[in-house]
């Protein structure tokens, strides 16, 4: 069990991260024409937007909460006057509330993909695999929020930030031993969001690199109609 400890929580990271970062800039380099989100809305619009709204409202709210969650020192958290204990209830509450609202447009979105016909045939088995993988992680991340309401001392929050913390300062050994005594379910959890970084640069997912964040700074566009 040490060793799979180790493995999937020591190293896999950081061959996550390479492969991630590395495959990111191949792919862009040599493969540009294959960057894009392949929106399938020309191809059956129905439920298309909301479906598409609730999802990303959802999924951007989630991580924003995971980075604020793992990767912010609790140094930083008890400055703010917010215990582990608050801050796990916190994490429940909002991040419930986010992953309910995930949860709906992202099943709208996978019985999109897997039921109707016309964007069905026009699907790549990595589109297919990466949504269902994404499901998958919502729901093991939403099954958390019931076994965290088991241990509301915020001993668990503290073990995954530690883990976070060590990881990012390149001192894994320490890491692994703050994560081996969690849930069998947090595990799952991140080694699946481990998992997705390193098919991110092969999926359609790379479209996350090229959000135009310039359009809220870009000059106002004049559009006249046709006299």
């Amino acid at each position: 069990m040490e060793f799979i400890n180790t493995l999937f929580f020591g190293i896999y990271p950081y061959v996550a991260l390479g492969v991630f970062l590395l495959g990111s800039l191949v792919r862009y380099d040599r493969e540009q024409y294959t960057w894009k989100t392949g929106s399938s809305q020309m191809l059956s619009s129905k439920n298309f937007r909301i479906a598409s709204i609730l999802f990303h409202v959802g999924i951007i709210m989630i991580l924003m909460g995971h980075f604020a969650g793992l990767v912010l020192p609790y140094e930083l958290w008890h400055a703010l006057g917010i215990t582990m204990a608050a801050k796990q209830i916190i994490a429940m509450g909002v991040g419930g509330f986010f992953g309910v609202l995930c949860f709906i447009g992202l099943t709208m979105l996978v019985y999109r993909r897997l039921f109707d016909p016309r964007i069905k045939a026009t699907s790549s088995k990595m589109d297919t695999s990466i949504l269902l993988l994404i499901y998958l992680q919502l729901i093991i991340g939403m099954f958390t929020i019931f076994i965290s309401a088991g241990h509301m001392d915020g001993s668990v929050m503290y073990n995954l930030m530690s883990w976070s913390r060590y990881l990012l300062t390149l001192r894994p050994v320490e890491a692994v031993e703050y994560i081996s005594s969690v849930h069998w379910l947090y595990k799952m959890h991140v080694t699946l969001g481990i998992t997705l970084f390193v098919l991110f640069p092969f999926s359609r997912l790379v479209h996350i690199w090229s959000v135009p964040v310039q359009y809220i700074r870009r000059n106002y566009q004049i559009v006249r109609q046709k006299s």
